[in-house]
């Protein structure tokens, strides 16, 4: 939490141009029994496709995770995942089509830079959004859990279909724009100051560390 916020104030989602949360302005505290802090494709294949910022992608998601397990905060991975042959994907979807020619996601894991715990759910997807086609909206509400920490890779895929469902099943939102990325870094600002903005709180990783250490 920055700023002199009560634990019950609830402060308004104040943001820069950048999309990340106004430093001013105070950060509405999270419930550890109620939170898990969701990462999102950040699996070998994935990484494997941009060597030059993953070091630096998976750093700050490792101190993140490390994070929200002291506070007692869920974590979960979600991981796009396929059978040989990708009979999961339909001719008529286009991405499909694009995952299909990469020839990725069959049989990669998780990235093990950031120690998932035996605990620690693992969610397979098919599509953008790790919500669609699975059961993590069933796990999350089983647990009571009402508020997720998002991170993903990348920011136009996975994030922002994965955001706009969480947002749509009124989940409470954060996400932490330095534990994203996407190859369009443009977008990605975009994004962040725009769609993301007005359905998460948009944090910084050091914001998001002093929420988690508060």
């Amino acid at each position: 939490m920055t700023g002199n916020a009560s634990p019950e104030g609830i402060a308004d989602n104040a943001s820069d141009s950048t999309g990340i949360h106004d430093i001013g302005s105070p950060i509405p505290p999270v419930r550890p029994a109620h939170t898990a802090l969701l990462v999102m494709h950040y699996q070998t294949d994935i990484l494997g496709l941009f060597p030059a910022v993953a070091p630096a992608l998976l750093a700050n998601t490792r101190r993140l995770c490390d994070a929200a397990r002291a506070k007692g905060v869920a974590v979960y991975f979600a991981n796009l995942r396929f059978s040989p042959g990708y009979p999961e994907v339909s001719p008529l979807n286009r991405n499909g089509q694009g995952i299909k020619r990469l020839g990725l996601f069959i049989d990669d894991r998780t990235a093990p830079e950031l120690g998932q715990r035996a605990d620690e759910p693992l969610i397979a997807a098919q599509r953008a959004s790790v919500f669609f086609g699975t059961d993590l909206q069933a796990r999350l509400s089983a647990r009571g859990i009402d508020t997720l920490i998002m991170v993903g890779i990348a920011s136009t895929g996975v994030v922002l279909s994965s955001l706009s469902y969480a947002s749509d099943a009124d989940f409470r939102l954060y996400t932490v724009k330095d534990c994203c990325y996407d190859p369009d870094p443009v977008v990605h600002d975009h994004l962040f100051a725009t769609a993301f903005d007005s359905r998460s709180i948009v944090l910084s990783l050091e914001q998001a560390l002093r929420l988690l250490a508060s």
